[in-house]
């Protein structure tokens, strides 16, 4: 079996790394690359920044950041936040990034997916996906293409983009990781907005119907609080990966701890 993976999630904001609780009210947490090189010692599978506002205010994406990792950092890591094209890729990719994640741009323009796999292979495209429990049937304020006809909205998951500002009209998460991979995606990472820095647990019946739902792998992301929820995730949710923010971030826990819990609940990782 492959062995499991512990993610450091970096949420960057105007080049610091920040946190907050169901994608509001940040906090600052710490220089974007002395963190990174501190999880990287730890034992960290590989790192995840996300630029967090690339989306919603249209900036150019954290080139300068993953140069910046590349020379201090010796594990894989992704970028994301802002990436619309095969150039934008690109230079994320020439500054040392291993793989680049798209959410916004993928879902305004699916073939963005295929466009990325082509030319750099599926192992370096991750479909990130941002998804709510649809309790209120809430009114779609945005409405990209999607795998649902217009204004049909019938999944347990909506799916929201630009920070989690805007739901997407017509999509469920389960019905577009689906289509994702279908259409170049070589991983998915999955975040429940729900429970995102709320640190109680990941969404166990959201990961494990995507993970389910795809041939690919599945990071579980938003609400690690404690180490048993790393192994609920995998053992339970089915995911492939944890990503964690806020229990390594503010000095909880460690990356070593983690896998060591990990392995002690039966779980193959790296040591």
């Amino acid at each position: 079996m492959p062995l499991k993976r512990v993610i450091p999630c970096l949420d960057v904001d105007a080049g610091r790394v920040v946190k907050g609780t169901n994608f509001v009210g940040l906090r600052d947490a710490g220089d974007p690359v002395e963190l990174a090189e501190r999880y990287d010692a730890e034992g960290a599978d590989e790192l995840v920044f996300l630029d967090i506002t690339a989306s919603h205010e249209r900036r150019e994406t954290i080139v300068d950041l993953a140069r910046r990792t590349a020379d201090n950092v010796f594990i894989p890591f992704t970028i994301g936040g802002g990436i619309r094209s095969v150039s934008d890729a690109q230079a994320v990719l020439d500054a040392g990034a291993d793989k680049v994640s798209v959410n916004s741009a993928a879902l305004a323009r699916p073939e963005l997916l295929t466009e990325l796999a082509d030319h750099f292979g599926s192992q370096c495209v991750v479909i990130a996906i941002d998804a709510k429990r649809d309790l209120e049937k809430e009114p779609a304020t945005s409405s990209p293409t999607c795998a649902a006809p217009p204004g049909w909205f019938g999944g347990t998951w909506g799916v929201y983009v630009k920070g989690g500002r805007e739901r997407v009209e017509g999509c469920d998460a389960v019905s577009w990781a689906r289509e994702a991979v279908e259409r170049g995606a070589g991983e998915v990472l999955l975040t429940s907005m729900d429970r995102d820095g709320t640190n109680d647990g990941y969404d166990l019946e959201l990961t494990r119907s995507v993970a389910d739902a795809v041939s690919v792998p599945v990071i579980a992301s938003g609400g690690a609080g404690e180490l048993s929820h790393l192994s609920a995730a995998i053992a339970e949710g089915g995911a492939d990966a944890v990503l964690c923010a806020s229990i390594f971030h503010y000095g909880q826990h460690t990356v070593a701890e983690a896998k060591e819990r990990l392995a002690a609940d039966g779980i193959d990782v790296r040591r």
